[in-house]
């Protein structure tokens, strides 16, 4: 049997075998001259194409079913040429050292035996645990290997207006430092390829704080701590300086959206949540549109109906599409489908959907892969190789008609990078509680 591929007919997945295909084809043919189903016909864009909800079904299954919703309420996605994006030569050398040791535990919810690089370079999509494969390759993917700094962002959410009409904002959040610190498989900061010493026996720790503004919020931050004993479950403080006094949140609050924005810890990058508390499955590969080279640093924000969604460069990409669904109880989500490209395991968008499986919310990234952000940056946002900006993310409430769009960095600081990434600048002391409380004062 040969690679599974996969149709999206209104977020329902059709997985199609080279035995069956001819079949299936004929069958749903008749189904859609029926006009049974809104299926698209040889959907198809070429570089130069601009994909708005004027000639949306030009782009049909090559955005998903949460994307098909933006781009109807908007937005405009500019089609270019495909680039490559190569991983680093160290990252690349570290796979090729380390990944014939690395294997999944028996139960399939621990990467066992793995030191840093890509742990499962070559993808067989026939293989029982290829869903759980993709997204350990995805969590040790080759732009984040060490540390990360972002600094000086801000994110507006509300609400949508109608079509023509341009998104209220109803809260302003400007943040000072977003960091994460990883533990293992590290590749260009010393000590290397552990952290040591690590008494809290950490994958990674991760910490933003504190928030400069709306002012009711002012000094609030969060941080939280991901463990390498997979049955064990993350650890997250919010700190709350209006009331003096810090919150521990449940792995399943990670899921709840707070302070009356859309996003969620969980969703951070695509997928941040906890690899073991999921069931994972492949449902497939599919070529999407992706924003992997964006023209506009900082990002650029659509006009009008479509305000709350950058406007920039989209290219084809071909992705696998993993489904995850949540183990802890009291999560908010039902499921996510994930498209992790083939070539970079980075994630263009999820789709979320709600216990009724019903479509919620999607979170998009705008990725800028690349030696620098913008030509000659300051001191520090220089790379031998191409690393992955990502200049803004939208979460969306399709549900609510809702949306936060984050600017990262913000638009209000001059030739600032933002994004620094393996350049050891993530300070153990920043992830710890004291800081936390002391960085709110």
């Amino acid at each position: 049997m040969g690679p599974a591929r996969l149709s999206d007919i209104q977020g329902d997945t059709l997985l199609i075998d080279s035995k069956r295909e001819l079949t299936a084809a004929l069958f749903f043919g008749v189904i859609f001259l029926m006009g049974l189903l809104p299926v698209s016909v040889g959907a198809d864009v070429k570089a130069g194409d601009v994909i708005t909800r004027e000639n949306l079904e030009q782009a049909g299954d090559l955005l998903s079913p949460g994307m098909q919703w933006i781009v109807d309420r908007g937005a405009r996605l500019t089609v270019i040429e495909p680039t490559p994006v190569s991983a680093s030569r160290i990252y690349m050398e570290a796979t090729e050292k380390y990944s014939a040791q690395a294997r999944l535990s028996e139960d399939g919810n621990a990467l066992l035996n793995w030191v840093a690089g890509r742990p499962f370079p070559t993808i067989d999509t026939n293989d029982p645990e290829v869903a759980r494969k993709i997204m350990y390759n995805y969590e040790k993917r080759w732009s984040q290997t060490d540390d990360v700094m972002l600094r000086n962002f801000d994110a507006d959410t509300g609400a949508l207006g109608a079509k023509g009409q341009g998104m209220t904002v109803e809260r302003h959040f400007l943040l000072d430092t977003f960091r994460r610190l990883y533990y293992k498989g590290r590749l260009e900061v010393d000590p290397k390829p552990d952290w040591e010493p690590n008494e809290d026996e950490a994958l990674f720790k991760q910490s933003m704080h504190p928030i400069i503004e709306p002012f009711d919020l002012r000094g609030v931050g969060a941080t939280f701590y991901r463990y390498q004993d997979h049955t064990r479950q993350d650890d997250t403080w919010l700190y709350l300086p209006q009331l003096r006094r810090v919150r521990r949140l449940s792995s399943a609050q990670r899921s709840d959206a707070l302070f009356g924005q859309d996003t969620d810890q969980d969703s951070y990058y695509g997928y941040s949540g906890n690899m073991a508390w999921a069931d994972w499955r492949f449902l497939g590969e599919k070529t999407l549109l992706g924003a992997m080279h964006a023209e506009n640093y900082p990002v650029k924000w659509g006009e009008g109906s479509a305000d709350f969604f950058f406007d920039d460069v989209w290219e084809k990409r071909e992705v696998y599409v993993v489904e995850f669904k949540p183990r802890l109880p009291q999560y908010a989500y039902g499921k996510r489908i994930l498209f992790v490209d083939k070539e970079c395991f980075l994630i263009p968008y999820t789709d979320i959907y709600d216990q009724a499986d019903q479509l919620w919310k999607v979170w998009i990234n705008l990725f800028k892969i690349a030696k620098q952000p913008f030509p000659n940056p300051p001191e520090g946002g220089s790379y031998e190789d191409e690393v992955a900006f990502i200049p803004a993310i939208v979460m969306v409430d399709e549900q609510l008609v809702h949306a936060t769009r984050a600017s990262l960095p913000s638009n209000r600081f001059d030739r600032e990078i933002g994004w620094f990434l393996n350049k050891d600048r993530a300070n153990v002391e920043f992830f710890t509680v004291a800081e936390l409380i002391s960085s709110g004062r």
